[in-house]
């Protein structure tokens, strides 16, 4: 019998999150760092904590879980681990190690099939150069997969997503629309020629971060996943209080989406991400656009904010990693106001 993963969850992949207005209220006592040598941590809306070791080495540590969002079970588990190790990237890093999280309905799938996401997750490590070393599981009512993963970076070469400056390009890695192919795959009405383009998109690895991380003219980067490009690149503006425009023809697209938007196949996560931040974007009076700056991401690309001038470097990079097509221009930093605008 054919196992639907996603037939098992109310939630799917990175769309799960709990919307950034609710997240705020659960982090709000903001308790002091026990440490200086926690240089990112609590009080920063980080892709990952940073500690710095000594000797010019930090250690970065992350994690990230969720309910199925395909469902295939090895690609399930594939699509975990990338999307936790993609925050080590983010970061600069380089991972080293893993710890698995497993919630397993053990009444309605088999262990087999857990046994399949492990295998997929193994195998993603495997290519990132890192073990699973262990983890923990539990009988939960839905099934749940992630890692807890650890990285090293040199602290010269810790990048933030906070770190924005003025005039800065702002560069994005992946296509949008990762939810919204998702959410038609699991109501069962992705188009036959659609069908493993978000999947070939969140198996692909983040991993030019850590050649990006070298440049210093890469002043910030983050990765797009739950809060969607517009939730994440707020993150990234907000603490310098600054604004960013984007341009709406410049996104990368997944094909089919305003077909899809049309038809209603719109992740929850949309709904929640623009209730928390609509107020703070301009020039999303068209439903569509804002479907899509909203759409949450399932192991989404990097977004990189870098001075112009390095540019040509950064284009270098791509070009040499074979990834030439991912470079994709989408708009800049500008003065202060803390929002994002859609041209």
């Amino acid at each position: 019998m054919s196992i639907r993963l996603t037939q098992y969850s109310h939630g799917a992949g990175c769309g799960c999150k709990i919307s950034p207005s609710v997240l705020g209220v659960i982090l709000k006592n903001n308790m002091a760092e026990p440490s200086a040598n926690l240089i990112v941590g609590n009080s920063d809306r980080d892709d990952a904590a940073a500690y710095l070791l000594g000797e010019g080495q930090v250690l970065l540590s992350t994690t990230d879980f969720f309910m199925p969002i395909v469902d295939d079970a090895k690609d399930f588990g594939r699509i975990a681990a990338a999307n936790a190790i993609s925050d080590i990237y983010a970061m600069g890093g380089r991972p080293i190690m893993a710890l698995a999280i497993l919630g397993w309905p053990i009444d309605k799938l088999s262990a087999e099939v857990a046994n399949q996401v492990i295998v997929g997750a193994r195998e993603v490590a495997s290519q990132c150069g890192m073990t699973i070393a262990g983890g923990h599981s539990i009988d939960a009512p839905e099934p749940i997969f992630g890692l807890s993963v650890n990285g090293l970076v040199a602290a010269k070469n810790l990048k933030r997503n906070s770190t924005v400056e003025q005039g800065d390009l702002l560069v994005l890695t992946k296509p949008l629309g990762i939810g919204m192919h998702t959410t038609a795959m699991k109501r069962g009405v992705l188009n036959a020629e659609h069908q493993g383009l978000a999947i070939k998109e969140m198996l692909t690895l983040n991993s030019i971060g850590r050649q990006l991380a070298e440049l210093p003219a890469v002043h910030a980067l983050t990765d797009v996943t739950g809060f969607g490009l517009a939730g994440h690149l707020l993150e990234m503006v907000a603490p310098r209080n600054l604004a960013a425009e984007i341009e709406f023809a410049a996104l990368p697209q997944l094909p089919g989406l305003e077909g899809y938007f049309s038809a209603g196949v719109i992740p929850g996560g949309t709904t929640r991400n623009f209730n928390s931040f609509g107020d703070r974007l301009a020039g999303v009076d068209d439903a569509f656009r804002r479907a899509l700056v909203c759409d949450p991401q399932t192991s989404g690309g990097l977004l990189i904010a870098l001075a112009p001038e390095a540019l040509g470097a950064v284009r270098a990079l791509f070009q040499e990693a074979g990834i030439a097509g991912r470079c994709h221009v989408i708009g800049k930093i500008t003065a202060s106001g803390v929002n994002v605008r859609v041209l």
